[in-house]
């Protein structure tokens, strides 16, 4: 989910299903890490020259002069600066979106980084890539033990791609918005919301395989698919919304199978969403088939979007539930927006378990309680970074988007930040956030059943 899209978002807000009486589940701070947002990689050495700077084409023009055009938060949070100006020299870390279940032999995390600024338009420079990474939540750094380009020199993208001409055939967010990761086989699954697609990656970036969704015998597509135009029909040649791809892709202990969660509802005939619920469906690698098995998971009364999705045993998964709110309600503007305020607040921020063995008759998965990302206890002062308009001992996650979660151990899961860079602040009025990672103690949530 990108800042560009925040005008859709809303208009599902209202529409969202009551998620009926649950239990809030308490959640202390238990360690706190962080990659400063102005962090920056090289791209590959033979990638074409004009990856070398990445952000040109944000605005209405191409822009050669890198550090020229200032980012802001955009029109929805007040344009408020957030220090930081494109185009980049290199290729940013930033918009991490998406945790892998499995670990990688050393222990470290995959992590995805998704499409660059936001939309198709605006990331032809963009590189797509993933990450191993290992956060240290004693020191409050995070490693990164090795950054993959993904490329495409067999060409098993069945469309022409950004760099088509090039001998190394890089992809870019012109491609592809790759939103969530699983590691299986040696292999990496990733979901993505421009298709949708489901990719098979070599660990060395390159793509195996390019997988369409199908509903039987129809393709689902979006309309920044290739081959829908301006002309297109929304809800007859395009039923998935923009930016409604899948955001969440668990991987089932057990089953393997890849369960992917769509962040929006599919499209009617009419072009109006059919219903609020998020439908989400499976997806067997080993065939490399969909399975037509699928159930529905309905968002809470205010949410507009999930962040990710990740299982913690065979049947129960993490799910991230947010709005579209950014920055403390304690300093929300009273009036217009100015630099000192919040003009839309982050309200409703939660990491919710739900148990896919209990699915009722309308094909809605059963919702076990959350933990509020919005009050976690930090009673040791775990919190590395200060939050405008916070209090001492209570620790927030008041961002935009949180796009990543998974389960550490019995009693801990890890959170981290997309950060949007260089459109999204929340922890600070003025400052673009950083990609923080937190970990939290929630024995409770993951005992619930």
């Amino acid at each position: 989910m990108r800042l560009r899209h925040l005008a859709l978002c809303t208009a599902l807000s209202g529409l969202a299903l009551p998620a009926g009486a649950e239990t809030t589940f308490p959640a202390r701070l238990a360690g706190h890490a962080l990659i400063p947002a102005a962090t920056f990689v090289p791209p590959p050495a033979d990638a074409p020259q004009d990856a070398q700077m990445s952000g040109k084409f944000t605005g209405s023009a191409r822009v050669m002069e890198a550090g020229t055009v200032p980012g802001d938060t955009g029109a929805m949070h007040g344009k408020r600066p957030t220090g930081l100006s494109l185009p980049f020299e290199g290729q940013p870390l930033q918009g991490l979106s998406g945790l892998a279940m499995n670990l990688a032999e050393d222990g470290s995390v995959f992590i995805l980084t998704d499409n660059g600024f936001g939309t198709k338009a605006n990331s032809p420079d963009a590189l797509l890539m993933f990450h191993r990474m290992a956060p240290d939540f004693a020191s409050g750094s995070v490693a990164v033990k090795e950054t993959v380009f993904l490329r495409d020199p067999d060409m098993k993208v069945p469309f022409r791609i950004a760099y088509e001409g090039t001998d190394s055939r890089y992809l870019t967010g012109a491609d592809f918005d790759p939103e969530s990761i699983q590691l299986l086989n040696g292999e990496l699954w990733i979901g993505e919301e421009f298709g949708p697609y489901i990719l098979r990656v070599a660990l060395d970036g390159k793509v195996l395989a390019v997988y369409p969704t199908m509903q039987g015998d129809l393709q689902l597509k979006g309309p920044d698919s290739p081959g829908i135009s301006a002309v297109s029909v929304a809800g007859k040649d395009w039923t998935v919304q923009r930016s409604g791809g899948y955001e969440g892709m668990a991987l089932q202990p057990g089953t393997n199978l890849l369960w992917a969660m769509a962040e929006r509802p599919l499209l009617g005939e009419d072009g109006k969403p059919a219903g609020t619920a998020l439908p989400v469906r499976a997806f067997d690698p080993a065939k490399g088939e969909w399975t037509g098995a699928e159930f529905k998971f309905a968002l809470a009364k205010g949410a507009t979007a999930i962040g990710d999705f990740n299982f913690i045993d065979e049947t129960r998964a993490l799910v991230i539930e947010r709005d579209n709110g950014e920055g403390l309600p304690a300093l929300k503007c009273a009036g217009d927006p100015a630099p000192d305020c919040f003009p839309l607040p982050a309200m409703l921020k939660r990491i919710v378990l739900i148990d896919t063995a209990q699915i009722d008759a309308e094909g809605f998965v059963k919702r076990l309680g959350y933990v509020d990302l919005m009050n976690i206890a930090d009673p040791d002062g775990k919190a590395r970074l200060k939050t405008a308009g916070g209090q001492a001992g209570t620790f927030t996650l008041p961002f935009f988007t949180i796009e990543n979660v998974m389960k550490v151990d019995d009693t801990h899961i890890m959170v981290a930040v997309d950060n949007n860079l260089p459109y999204s602040s929340g922890r600070a009025l003025d400052k673009a956030a950083d990609n923080e990672f937190v970990l939290l103690s929630v024995p409770e949530l993951l005992a619930a059943k």
